[in-house]
C-alpha cells in the first residue's frame, strides 16, 4: 500500500513535466512541418531565418522543462548554468566545427561584403558568388568550377569585392631605356580607348636594370565582362606598340638571340584590324552565377513592389482596392515561382551546404 502511493506521489510530480514535454514536442513538431517540411524547394536563404527560429524555440523549450522539473530550487539552478556553460564551451571551442561556420555564415549576413553575383577574390580563389549558404559560399570560376569555400575561410581571409558600378582593369608590360616615356605613354592610352576603357592612365612602376616598367589602367563600367576586358586591352597594347613600330623585347631574348641593329621583333600581321573577343566567355565560364544573379535581383524587385502596393493598399478603397488586390497577388505568384527557380538552381550541382564537419575549413572544388 505505502509503495503504490508513493507510486502515486512520484506519477503526480512529474505530471506537469511530462504534459509540458508531450505539448512542446508536438508544437516542435508541428512547427518544424510549417517552416521546413511544407516546402521542401526552399533554398538556402530562405531556409536560414526559419532555421534560427527553430533553433531558438528548442533551446526555449529545453529552459521550459528544466524549470518544470520537481526538483530543488537549487538543482534547477545548476542544470540551468550547466547548461549554460556546455553552450558557451561549444561557442568557445567551435573554430573547427560546424558551428562556427553557422557563426561565420551570420557575421557575414550582418557585414554583408558581398552579393549574389559579385565577383570577388577570397585569399587564392577568385570567380563569381553562385550561392551564399548557411555554412558555406559557392563560387563559379572563370573555367566553369564551382568551389565550396566554408564560412570560417571567408571571416579569415581578406575578401575583395568588385563594385557593380565598374572596376580598374590593368596590364604591365616592359621597355626598353631607349624609348622615351612621353612616346610611350600616349600609345598606351589609345590602346586602352580602342579596348573600351574610360578614363585611362599610365603609370611607371619600375626603372630596372635593363627595362623599365609600365602600368595601364582604365575603368570598366560593365564589370560583366571582366576577364575578356583583361584579355582585349592585353591584345590592343601588343597591337598599338607593334603598330607604331614600338618592339616589345626582353633583356634575355636580345641577349640569347644576336639580332642586326636595326632590326625589330614586330608581328609580320601587324596591319590588320584587331579583332574583338567574344564576350561569350562569361556567359559560359559564369552561367549559374548570371542566373543566381537575375533571380535575386528579380526577387528584390518584386519584394519592393510588393511593399508599395501593400501601403496603398492600405489608403485605397472600392473598385482601385480590388485591383491592388489582385495586383498584390500576382506579385506573390511571380515570388514564389522566383523561389522554385532559385530551389532548382541550387538542386543542379549540388548545395553549398553540403560541405562535411570534418573539413569544415578547407575549400572543396
Amino acid at each position: 500500500m505505502e509503495l503504490w502511493k508513493h507510486l502515486l506521489d512520484l506519477i503526480d510530480s512529474f505530471r506537469s513535466l511530462l504534459f509540458v514535454v508531450i505539448v512542446f514536442g508536438a508544437a516542435l513538431r508541428g512547427m518544424h512541418w510549417f517552416l521546413l517540411k511544407r516546402n521542401p524547394d526552399l533554398s538556402s536563404e530562405q531556409k536560414f531565418p526559419r532555421q534560427i527560429t527553430m533553433m531558438g524555440f528548442v533551446f526555449l523549450g529545453l529552459i521550459i522543462c528544466i524549470l518544470v522539473l520537481p526538483t530543488s530550487e537549487t538543482f534547477r539552478d545548476r542544470l540551468l548554468a550547466l547548461i549554460g556553460l556546455l553552450i558557451s564551451g561549444i561557442i568557445a571551442f567551435s573554430s573547427t566545427t560546424i558551428v562556427a561556420n553557422f557563426m561565420a555564415g551570420i557575421l557575414l549576413r550582418i557585414t554583408k561584403p558581398f552579393r549574389t553575383g559579385d565577383f570577388v577574390r577570397i585569399g587564392e580563389y577568385f570567380g563569381r558568388v553562385s550561392q551564399h549558404g548557411l555554412f558555406d559560399t559557392e563560387l563559379q570560376t572563370e573555367f566553369r568550377e564551382l568551389i565550396a569555400l566554408p564560412n570560417t575561410y571567408l571571416i579569415s581571409n581578406p575578401v575583395t569585392a568588385v563594385l557593380n558600378s565598374g572596376t580598374i582593369i590593368s596590364t604591365t608590360l616592359s621597355l626598353g631605356f631607349d624609348i622615351h616615356h612621353s612616346q610611350i605613354e600616349p600609345l598606351l592610352i589609345e590602346a586602352a580607348e580602342k579596348s573600351g576603357l574610360e578614363e585611362p592612365f599610365v603609370h611607371i612602376l619600375e626603372i630596372g636594370n635593363y627595362s623599365i616598367s609600365y602600368r595601364i589602367s582604365g575603368l570598366l563600367i560593365e564589370v560583366k565582362g571582366l576577364i575578356t576586358a583583361r584579355s582585349n586591352l592585353a591584345k590592343h597594347v601588343l597591337d598599338t606598340l607593334h603598330g607604331n613600330g614600338i618592339e616589345i623585347m626582353s633583356p634575355t631574348y636580345m641577349n640569347q638571340r644576336p639580332m642586326g641593329e636595326n632590326k625589330k621583333v614586330i608581328p609580320s600581321a601587324v596591319a590588320e584590324a584587331s579583332q574583338e573577343t567574344s564576350s561569350e566567355a562569361e556567359q559560359i565560364a559564369f552561367d549559374k552565377a548570371d542566373r543566381a544573379e537575375q533571380i535575386e535581383n528579380e526577387k528584390q524587385k518584386l519584394t519592393q513592389d510588393l511593399q508599395q502596393m501593400e501601403s496603398s493598399l492600405k489608403e485605397s478603397s472600392g473598385e482601385d482596392k480590388e485591383q491592388i488586390k489582385s495586383k498584390i497577388e500576382r506579385i506573390r505568384g511571380r515570388l514564389k515561382d522566383m523561389e522554385h527557380k532559385q530551389a532548382e538552381l541550387n538542386q543542379e550541382d549540388g548545395s553549398a551546404e553540403s560541405a562535411p564537419a570534418s573539413n569544415a575549413d578547407k575549400p572543396r572544388a
